[in-house]
């Protein structure tokens, strides 16, 4: 699934991480297994009890306690733990208004009752479908009620870690690097990255002595081009 944005009504701009249809097929098989698990569990208790569905009463009762739960599962679970159920919660995914608002009661009602065409009467046929030609990861209780999946798992990319792009050839030129630890240059990282993105040339000069000075060494390159070596070399040598 693709990313999208949406402009809230305050002119707030936001970028939607749309749920994968692999995630949502999985959070669903959870809660369907959830399900199961509750009416074994429940048919058992119920047998201990010597409560049987062989007389109207019984059965009425097996209604009660069986049917009803599992029917509004999905309506209850996200309409009272903000667009989540226990197979969403399992996969950051929750479901939000496609504008950038909190689902209401109608919304995460028109979804569940879209759920018998989408999903029970085509075994999530129509659904599959829908997503992946929609591309804001909507199936049609989705586009009914204006409202989308999205994953809140948070992305990583190289930029947020450690690790750097090393040619296979590279050849490392400051070994005093390894003075440094892990944590020393995700901070050297974070720094660098905000300075050169935010054009603060005096603070990358400043980060440049200062590595220098820690490493006691005279570098010949300008202070972004030693930042950078440094950054590499010490991926060279603390990941080989």
């Amino acid at each position: 699934m693709d990313n999208f944005q949406i402009e809230t009504a305050q002119n707030v701009s936001i970028n939607q991480n749309v749920a994968g249809i692999g995630d949502r097929i999985l959070a669903y098989i959870i809660d369907f297994f959830i399900l199961v698990a509750y009416f074994l569990i429940t048919v058992f208790s119920l047998a201990a009890f010597g409560i049987e569905s062989n007389s109207l009463a019984s059965a009425s009762i097996f209604f009660m306690i069986i049917g009803i739960p599992a029917f509004l599962y999905f309506l209850f679970m996200e309409t009272f733990w903000n667009g989540r159920t226990l197979g969403k919660a399992a996969l950051n995914l929750r479901v939000v208004k496609i504008d950038g608002s909190k689902p209401g009661f109608g919304s995460f009602f028109v979804r569940w009752i879209m759920r018998t065409i989408d999903i029970s009467l085509t075994s999530g046929g129509i659904a599959v479908f829908t997503i992946l030609l929609n591309g804001k990861g909507q199936r049609l209780g989705d586009i009914a009620a204006g409202t989308t999946v999205i994953s809140e798992r948070k992305k990583v990319n190289l930029r947020q870690t450690l690790l750097e792009e090393i040619p296979e050839d590279y050849v490392p030129k400051y070994p005093q690097v390894t003075v440094f630890n892990d944590a020393d240059i995700q901070k050297v990282k974070t720094i660098y990255s905000q300075s050169r993105y935010n054009g603060k040339h005096n603070v990358i000069v400043k980060l440049s002595d200062k590595l220098a000075g820690t490493m006691q060494i005279t570098p010949d390159e300008k202070p972004i081009q030693f930042i950078d070596r440094v950054l590499k070399d010490y991926n060279y040598y603390t990941q080989l």
